[in-house]
């Protein structure tokens, strides 16, 4: 009897959403702020899945998507990063993962809203993360020839915008339901990229990153394109649970 009553307790729970303290998991993922000399602030998470004095570790940079905007430095973890914080993961790719978070109304990319051209100007969200890159190569054990960028939908836009503004810092990128600047598709096409997208996507068009896909070709490059057929926005959900992504993304080392 006594058994029987636990289970409808915890069913209970389960049904009412009261059984988060319960079941919940503590992240891997730390608490973090960066503030640079003019005082300008950018909370962020951190993962680092291993550590040797004598080790370098690639930097997996991940932005999140317009719908984790905010402060409350959590949000940002819930979609895609945590993948990276899979026992399977540290133990195959151990890395310094950093997941900021973008202020409320604000935005990764700085884009024409008319015709997608990147505008002169970083996002103050994009300023701060690059000076948050530069520190953390000076403060942590980075290889510099691994650092890699990935985003989801606002993030895949922040990730095109990236690389196109700053081609020499990254050794690999994977772009999610977002898009970017054709314009610049030569500056980038040295890097590594991998593009994913939904078919049913009505929120960001696949559109976007097939016009980015063709761009690139034409540009030289040989990038990886994924479109998933029967998934519309979270694609990223497919993305990011794709041992073949990580196994690739992971092996990108600039020359």
């Amino acid at each position: 009897m006594k058994n029987t009553n636990i289970i409808k307790l915890i069913l209970l729970l389960l049904l009412t959403g009261g059984s988060s303290n319960i079941f919940s998991q503590t992240t891997l993922f730390s608490s973090e702020k960066y503030t640079n000399t003019d005082g300008e602030t950018l909370q962020y998470r951190q993962l680092i899945s291993d550590y040797d004095s004598a080790s370098k570790y690639p930097l997996v940079v991940f932005l999140h998507g317009s719908g984790e905007r905010g402060d409350d430095n959590e949000s940002q973890l819930r979609w895609g990063v945590e993948n990276f914080a899979s026992n399977k993961n540290m133990k195959m790719h151990p890395a310094i993962v950093i997941a900021p978070q973008c202020p409320k109304n604000m935005s990764w990319g700085n884009y024409s809203s008319t015709d997608m051209s990147l505008l002169p100007s970083p996002s103050e969200p994009m300023k701060l993360l690059i000076e948050l890159i530069k520190e953390s190569i000076q403060k942590l054990p980075v290889d510099t020839s691994r650092i890699y960028i990935t985003g989801l939908s606002m993030g895949g836009f922040g990730t095109f915008d990236a690389i196109s503004r700053y081609p020499d810092l990254f050794a690999a990128a994977v772009p999610v339901c977002g898009g970017g600047d054709i314009k610049k598709a030569a500056a980038i096409a040295h890097i590594p990229i991998w593009i994913f997208h939904g078919a049913l996507d009505s929120t960001v068009s696949p559109t976007l990153s097939h016009t980015m896909l063709g761009a690139l070709t034409d540009a030289g490059a040989s990038p990886g394109y994924t479109q998933y057929p029967k998934t519309g926005h979270f694609s990223w959900i497919a993305a990011y649970d794709d041992e073949m992504m990580m196994d690739w993304l992971f092996s990108q080392k600039k020359k």
